[in-house]
This record gives structure tokens, sequence and C-alpha cells, in this order.
């Protein structure tokens, strides 16, 4: 569903050109749940970018369901982010002048559908989450593990074939954490979506199905996660 063939992503820093990623080959198939580990600086959220089409290689291919992103227009790009890939992170990113339904919504309204229809979908996606009786909560209303379960609603809203998150539990309590990835656990569905997900902490990796470690910007580990 969403590969990477040796795909290389480089910056340039001032004079200091930083090789993010060297050369990763990686397939993530739909019903899987794939947790990506590295120590800090190791690439792991770049590859993440890679694969989300929230960026580009600057060598090498990333594919989306046999579509080469590098040949697709900014807004080709945007529309796929907007219709076919939901995004988690660590910071919520959630607007605190909207409720918890307007937030989850949002994806919905940008995109066309009318407000009744969206908002109608939204609820649907925070009863999901556990959190219909927050619909007309605003954010600064909430706990931090509520406003990431409305993030993950929001992220859900469209219907995508692959939720990518990262660092999704990196500002929640252990509790809060266990219910995030407990959820995050029961969204992956053979045919239909793989999560993706970016952590630092080994028992988050332990809920996913596939661990894959990066260092240096390299693939040092690809294995199955026994339960």
């Amino acid at each position: 569903m969403i590969e990477l063939l040796d795909a290389v992503k480089t910056y340039t820093q001032g004079r200091r050109t930083v090789n993010a990623v060297r050369g990763v080959t990686l397939r993530v198939n739909s019903g899987e749940f794939v947790t990506i580990m590295g120590p800090s600086g190791s690439g792991k959220s770049t590859l993440m970018h890679l694969m989300g089409a929230l960026d580009t290689p600057s060598g090498g291919r990333a594919v989306f369901h046999g579509q080469d992103l590098q040949t697709m227009s900014d807004r080709q790009r945007s529309l796929l982010r907007r219709d076919r890939i939901g995004f988690v992170f660590q910071a919520f990113n959630l607007l605190p002048t909207l409720t918890a339904a307007e937030n989850v919504a949002l994806p919905l309204l940008l995109a066309g559908t009318n407000r009744r229809q969206a908002l109608h979908r939204a609820a649907e996606c925070l009863e999901r989450v556990l959190l219909a009786h927050r619909a007309e909560h605003f954010p600064d209303e909430m706990s931090g593990g509520e406003m990431q379960r409305v993030a993950v609603a929001r992220a859900l809203v469209a219907d995508p074939e692959a939720v990518l998150c990262d660092e999704p539990t990196g500002n929640l309590d252990t509790a809060a954490s266990r219910e995030i990835l407990t959820l995050l656990s029961k969204l992956p569905e053979p045919g239909k979506r793989a999560v993706i997900m970016v952590t630092h902490d080994p028992n988050g990796a332990s809920y996913g199905t596939r661990l894959v470690r990066i260092r240096d910007g390299l693939l040092e580990s690809d294995e199955t996660v026994r339960k």
C-alpha cells in the first residue's frame, strides 16, 4: 500500500548537508500497525513524512497505492493527504475556538461537505473514540487524553486508507497513553487501513504488529511483534 524504494532525504542547513534518510526500502500493507523507533535525530519522523506525502524524497521513490508521489503536483499531494491519509501529532493541533465536533468535522468542511453531513460523520467518529458526550466541549475544557482522542477521531473522519501518528502519546500520562495506544491498535483493517506510528517508547511499540528500527537514517531492523 505504502512503499519507500531506496528513499533518500537530504536537507541543507547553512553550509551543512543533513542526510536524514539514506536509502531506505520499506513496504506497509493494509491491516498492519507498524511502529517506527529510533533515537533522536535518527530520521524516523522524516521517514513518516515521506510515507504520508508531507515531503518527497531527494532520491529514490515514495509510492502510495501505486502512485509515485514525486510525479504528483503539490495540489494532488494535498488532496491525497486530505482524503486518503489521516494524521495524529504529539501536539494535538486542535483549533481552540472550535468544539470537539467542529474540530473533527473540519477536514470534511474544507472539502466542501455540507455542515450537517460533516457534523453527523464527526459524531460517528467521536462515538468510536468514546467521546460522544464531549462533542460540544472546547479543547481547553478537555484533558490531554481527551484532546488526543479528538485528534484520532479527526484523523478517521474521511475514512482514510492510512493513519500516520508522530509520537501520539508524547504529551500524555501513562493511563491516557494506554487508552490512545489501545484505540490505535484497533484501527488497522486488512484490505482497508494501515496505521504507522513513530514512537520512542518501547511499551508503545509493543501495541503494533511490526517494529521498524531506524538509526542514522538507515533501516536497522524490521521484525514482527510477538504478542
